[in-house]
């Protein structure tokens, strides 16, 4: 997707993190968060756009979360599990540009399986 070695290399050390250690703590906030702060600077900074905004709400709503909330990435993951199906991407995310790779339907219908994060290389 065009993104600089810099914001892969932070992307896949969030994701790992998270993978490796799913007590860690995860602070909901509005807005650009820690992956945005690695955003290239060649590529138009998408990260605090409207629709961008609207997306993080209605999966919060749709995960029963809020912003201001810190909580487990595994008590996220559980949520996932009871609230969430690959479908609800197409509702929730109609216009996200990775919705054509499919790695978000994919990565819910893994923790819903209990297989948490996939390895990536």
């Amino acid at each position: 997707m065009g993104y600089s070695p810099e914001y892969a290399a932070n992307m896949t050390r969030l994701h790992q993190t998270l993978r490796m250690a799913p007590e860690t703590e995860i602070l909901l906030i509005a807005g650009p968060d820690d992956l945005c702060v690695k955003f290239p600077e060649s590529q138009p900074y998408h990260c605090d756009d409207t629709n961008i905004h609207e997306r993080d709400s209605a999966v919060l709503q749709k995960l029963g979360l809020r912003v201001g909330q810190s909580l487990p990435w595994s008590e996220i993951q559980q949520l996932i599990r009871e609230n969430m199906v690959p479908r609800d991407i197409s509702i929730l995310c109609p216009t996200c540009p990775w919705r054509s790779y499919g790695v978000c339907e994919e990565g819910i219908e893994e923790i819903r399986a209990g297989k948490g994060l996939r390895i990536i290389d």
